[in-house]
C-alpha cells in the first residue's frame, strides 16, 4: 500500500518557492530567446549588407551555386526525365507573361542565332519556323514542374536543340576547336532571358518546341517557338524565343537575378 504520509513542511514545495523558480526560468528563457533573436537579426543585417553577385548577397549566391553544381553533376545525357502516355497530357496553366506582352506577328517572326565567337564578332543567322520544322521531329510527353510547387503532364513536339546544332554548327568557333560552354536565350523584346550550360542545351530532351498536346503553340504558351527542357523547372522553359546566343561566359538569367538557383534543375 502506498505511503500517504504527508511530506514534512521543510520538504514540501510552497507556492512562493515555485513562483520564484518559474520567474527565474522564465527570465532566463526570455534572455536566451532575446539573445538568439538579436544574433539572428545581426546575422541577417550582416548578410543583406554584403556585396551582391547577380543581385543576391554573395553568401547566399555561394550556397545557390553549390546546390546548382550538385545538380549539374547529376545532369547527363543518361539521366532522362520520366515519360508518360499521351492520354495523361493536360493543358498547363497560363503562368507568367514577361516577354509576351507585345503583339506577335507570326508571319514576320524569325529566330535569330548568334554563333560562338569568343575572339571576335558573333556570326548572326536567322531561321523561320519552317526551318525548325524541317529538322527531325521529336515528340515526348513529360512532366512540367513549376517552381511554385505544381506540375502537369504535357505532350510536346519539336526539334532537339542538339539536332539544330548538328545541322547548323553555330555553337562552335570555326576559327578554332571547342564548343561554347553556355547558351543564352531571350524573348524578342529581351524582357525575359534564361541561361543554360551547354550540357543542358544538348540534352536529348531539350527541344525547340512548336506544338503542345497535338496543336500549334498558342501565344500565351510561347508561340511560335519555345524551349522545353524537362529536367529543369518551368522558369527555364523560355516562351517565344527571339534570340539564341552561344557564349564563353555564364549569361544572365531572369530568375537567378531574383535569387533563384541559376541551374534550376530538379
Amino acid at each position: 500500500m502506498a505511503d500517504s504520509t504527508p511530506l514534512p513542511s521543510s520538504e514540501a514545495p510552497n507556492d512562493a518557492a515555485v513562483e520564484r523558480e518559474a520567474t527565474r526560468r522564465s527570465r532566463r528563457s526570455f534572455l536566451l530567446l532575446a539573445a538568439t533573436g538579436l544574433a539572428g537579426l545581426g546575422g541577417w543585417r550582416w548578410l543583406v549588407s554584403r556585396p551582391t553577385d547577380d543581385g543576391v548577397p554573395w553568401p547566399l549566391r555561394r550556397v545557390l551555386d553549390a546546390n546548382g553544381q550538385l545538380a549539374q553533376e547529376y545532369f547527363s545525357n543518361a539521366h532522362l526525365a520520366p515519360v508518360f502516355p499521351k492520354a495523361q497530357a493536360r493543358a498547363p496553366r497560363v503562368n507568367g507573361d514577361i516577354g509576351l506582352r507585345s503583339a506577335l506577328d507570326a508571319a514576320a517572326w524569325r529566330l535569330r542565332v548568334l554563333g560562338y565567337a569568343p575572339a571576335g564578332p558573333a556570326r548572326a543567322q536567322e531561321f523561320t519556323l519552317a526551318d525548325i520544322q524541317a529538322l527531325p521531329r521529336v515528340e515526348m510527353t513529360t512532366e512540367l514542374k513549376c517552381i511554385e510547387g505544381w506540375s502537369v503532364v504535357v505532350s510536346w513536339a519539336g526539334a532537339r536543340l542538339s539536332d539544330f546544332l548538328q545541322r547548323y554548327p553555330l555553337a562552335t568557333d570555326p576559327r578554332r576547336s571547342g564548343l561554347a560552354p553556355y547558351v543564352s536565350l531571350f524573348t524578342p523584346d529581351e524582357q525575359y532571358y534564361v541561361g543554360l550550360d551547354i550540357e543542358s542545351a544538348l540534352h536529348p530532351q531539350t527541344l525547340l518546341c512548336y506544338e503542345m498536346n497535338g496543336q500549334p503553340l498558342t501565344p500565351e504558351h510561347g508561340a511560335p517557338l519555345r524551349l522545353v527542357t524537362p529536367l529543369k523547372y518551368g522558369i527555364k522553359h523560355l516562351k517565344r524565343i527571339g534570340t539564341i546566343a552561344f557564349l564563353h561566359q555564364r549569361p544572365a538569367d531572369y530568375w537567378a537575378e531574383q535569387g533563384y538557383d541559376w541551374h534550376a534543375g530538379h
